[in-house]
């Protein structure tokens, strides 16, 4: 009997064992689920500066229950660790690492760290030092890898603050020294809030128009107002590599601070009073100052008063000076953009943006480095020849690159690049880059005249990485390497002046991604890493790439997994679907394509793949486009094009033989659980659904949601058809719904699925809640993610798995909520 066969007649058999949904607490899935959770994923990796040491970073991807939760303070839009000074839910955390010489192969452990979290982790420009943070509870310290002597030390003794900025520290370019934002009031008594200090809350708006999407973890009274500048207090501080420290200038809320090409200046932003309850910190008031190392104050570029009255629309900008930043390839001269619409794209104007510099010793007036005809969107520094200015527009899509000499950057430019930033197929790639004298990072330049491109390749035939030779002078490019089937080879670093050395990551259907160098002077593929493969358990399970139109003619995609050791002549298959809709103003860039056929298969326990193991096949992202139709705005179409995109996916499934259309279920998360509710309440394609850390009703996030610009009071029938809260009657197949109790998204607040649920039970519908306690957008503990991995398992085999399933039982155990 094949694997297939046993797999399905253990599953038959389950079904037959009722299902309960009363248990409490929680719950662990099929031991081939849960071990995904554990599952070691090969390692994050940083590469020096000089391409000659890898280090390899073990993810922690999992914390405790009881790390989330730990007390945590939610202030101006931030989640923070008031024990330590630090952001809690700071995503790339490490749990070990170690370095690989990339031409020897040899391998050094770091060995003597204390227990803790390690991030943040940066390489000197000299490649001689790697500097991370280890995050213990009580304290985060600056940690200092010597290349030469083998050895990791812990820098200072002093504290971080990554309150307001979330990498405390910057390496000096020159590698000299780091300058640290240090923990003013750690070690002090905590501020204590008594019935004294309460006072009303009072706001009063002054009449003007002041459209703000719905926000989070906001500040909420004067007493909120006392611990955002408790903690949020940080010191510069300048920090020699055998650990000597200097304060530089006063304390403040420092919300950004870099150091200057040469080494010389720190461009720093304070935040100022008053705070708003409103928005969060980053659109506060700010003052924007030129410090030198010593902390004078060299110059004041702005005076930022708070940003609550941007213009509505996702390219609208505050008023005055901003997007502060030094020019890379100078020693000391910094750039910022001024909107010449009042901020308001829709203004009618020849520019949008300027763009001033002013150079050391910043003591004349700025001058106009070059005028921007759409919304200024940053510059790529290469050589006083040679820099890449990039401007952008929402209503179309566009964003357009040029290639510009930073003398006179508003003669002889050569456009470069010009696409809607959807269309994946003519995205020309990114500039390699490299460290200048000075040790500053810009673009790689070579002979005065060529750059280097690396880009996915986005094709009809999937993704096929490439590495480019683009000439600055004939505006023309080369074609020097590309991956090759039956592999997904990407270029992560040149070794060479020639493009003909260089580092690549490189995996299969089958083999995980790992390090090689790839030779094609002499033709050679040296292997550098060998990580094993993940899910042992799902070696069989294989994958296809489907194409196929909807009934408008949109070309669409998704990929397809099946189980291991399933054959076609053994009958159709339940199907679990995994999506999420995306909005665009162009049918054709709608149809790309935008994955690799041989990209590894990651199994992962966050979306649809572990279902593999129950006999379930997988269509993974298959696309749910939303495209302006002549004119219109995407969602004025919405309802349509997904019931249209979804009865395409169904329609290729059922035509192949894989599905049985009668067995298919649906689910997403964020905007795909919203995909979901809509699904269920306009279709009749699915048995049941699955949705996680949703928003139902759009009334509740009515300045804008996603991709949809107007407010509710411009498009009101818009938000009412879009919003599945409003048509809950027309649900008739059973929904789970999961979100993390503290989820501080945009749009997601955990009140939606709190209301959708009690609007599904109110109206006798099959429906169950799970609320996560401590969990984010994203869930992390390890008991949240066996228990939602859990919770889907026995919702799919109560709905999509067993036919005479009886109706879900209501619980009363606070996590859980059920209805019928």
């Amino acid at each position: 009997m094949s694997a297939f066969r046993l797999l399905v007649a253990f599953i038959c058999c389950a079904a037959l064992v009722p299902t309960s949904y009363a248990e409490q607490g929680y719950q662990t899935p099929s031991p081939e689920l849960a071990a995904l959770v554990d599952a070691k994923l090969a390692p994050t990796s940083y590469l020096s500066s000089d391409g000659q040491w890898l280090a390899l970073f073990e993810r922690k991807r999992v914390v405790t229950l009881d790390e989330l939760a730990k007390e945590e303070l939610k202030l101006a839009g931030i989640k923070l660790n008031p024990a330590n000074f630090s952001r809690s839910r700071v995503s790339a955390k490490f749990s070990a690492v170690e370095l690989k010489h990339v031409q020897s192969g040899s391998v050094i452990s770091i060995n003597n760290l204390p227990n803790g979290i390690i991030r943040s982790p940066k390489w000197s420009s000299n490649s001689q030092y790697l500097a991370f943070i280890v995050e213990q509870p009580t304290q985060a310290n600056l940690w200092l890898y010597s290349v030469e002597t083998k050895q990791a030390k812990e820098l200072t003794s002093a504290a971080l603050n990554s309150v307001l900025t979330a990498s405390p520290y910057k390496w000096l370019p020159d590698s000299s020294a780091i300058v640290a934002n240090l923990a003013v009031n750690f070690g002090k008594p905590k501020l204590e809030n008594n019935s004294q200090n309460v006072v009303p809350v009072i706001q009063q708006s002054t009449g003007e128009k002041a459209p703000a999407r719905t926000y989070q973890n906001l500040l909420t009274s004067p007493f909120d107002e006392s611990q955002f500048k408790f903690y949020g207090q940080g010191q510069l501080a300048y920090i020699t590599l055998d650990g000597n420290t200097q304060a530089i200038g006063s304390p403040s809320l420092f919300k950004s601070f870099s150091v200057s090409p040469d080494s010389t200046n720190i461009l720093v932003a304070g935040i100022n009073e008053p705070f708003s309850y409103q928005v969060p910190y980053s659109r506060f008031a700010s003052t924007w100052q030129i410090w030198g190392m010593r902390g004078y104050a060299l110059a004041e570029l702005a005076k930022q008063p708070l940003a609550d009255n941007i213009p509505q629309g996702y390219d609208s900008v505050r008023t005055g000076r901003r997007d502060f930043e030094w020019r890379a390839d100078q020693g000391a001269e910094v750039i910022w953009a001024e909107a010449q619409d009042g901020g308001n794209m829709k203004t009618d104007v020849k520019h949008h943006d300027y763009v001033y510099s002013l150079r050391a010793p910043f003591k004349r007036e700025p001058k106009l480095f070059a005028k921007v005809e759409r919304r200024y969107s940053g510059i790529e520094w290469g050589n006083e020849n040679v820099a890449m200015l990039t401007d952008w527009r929402f209503s179309d899509r566009q964003v357009r690159t040029f290639v510009v000499q930073p003398r006179n950057a508003d003669r002889n430019r050569v456009l470069f690049s010009e696409r809607s930033y959807n269309d994946a197929y003519k995205d020309p790639g990114n500039a390699i880059y490299e460290r200048n004298d000075l040790g500053a990072n810009v673009i790689k330049i070579v002979g005065g005249r060529y750059i280097y491109l690396r880009g996915n390749g986005a094709s009809e035939q999937g993704n096929i990485p490439f590495l480019d030779q683009y000439d600055v002078k004939t505006n023309s490019s080369k074609r020097l390497w590309q991956s090759e089937a039956p592999y997904y080879e990407r270029v992560r670093a040149l070794l060479d002046d020639e493009g003909e050395r260089f580092i690549t990551i490189r995996e299969s259907k089958t083999e995980q991604p790992n390090f090689f160098i790839r030779d094609l002077d002499n033709d050679t593929l040296t292997q550098l890493t060998t990580f094993e493969h993940p899910y042992p358990a799902f070696k069989g399970v294989t994958k296809e790439q489907l194409r196929y139109k909807r009934d408008d003619g949109v070309e669409l995609s998704g990929t397809l997994y099946l189980p291991p050791g399933y054959d076609k002549t053994q009958g159709p298959l339940p199907v679990l679907m995994w999506a999420y809709p995306l909005e665009y103003k162009d049918k054709a860039v709608a149809s790309q394509v935008r994955e690799s056929p041989y990209a590894f298969t990651y199994i992962g326990y966050w979306g649809p793949m572990p279902y593999l193991a129950k006999g379930i096949a997988v269509f993974d992202d298959p696309k749910m486009p939303i495209v302006g139709i002549d004119g219109s705005e995407p969602n004025d179409n919405f309802r349509k094009q997904l019931v249209s995109s979804a009865q395409a996916a169904v329609d290729v499934l059922v035509k192949k033989g894989i599905a049985d259309k009668n067995k298919i279920a649906i689910a997403g998360h964020s905007y795909g659980a919203f995909m979901v509710a809509n699904l269920l309440a306009h279709s009749d394609l699915f048995k049941t659904g699955i949705a996680r850390s949703g928003a139902y009703n759009r009334t509740l996030t009515p300045f804008g949601f996603q991709g949809e610009e107007r407010d509710f009071w411009q498009a009101q029938s818009v938000y009412a058809n879009m919003s599945p809260f409003f048509h809950a009657e027309k649900i008739n197949e059973p929904m789970l719904m999961i979100h993390g109790q503290e989820d501080p998204n945009s749009g997601t607040f955990p009140m939606q699925s709190e209301r959708m649920y009690a609007a599904l039970k109110g109206l006798g519908k099959d429906a169950r809640l799970v609320m996560l306690p401590y969990e984010a957008h994203g869930y992390r503990a390890r008991k949240s993610l066996l228990h939602v991995l859990w919770e889907q398992e026995q919702w799919l085999d109560k709905y999509l798995l067993n036919d005479t399933a009886e109706p879900v039982e209501v619980i009363t155990e606070p996590v859980v909520s059920a209805g019928q």
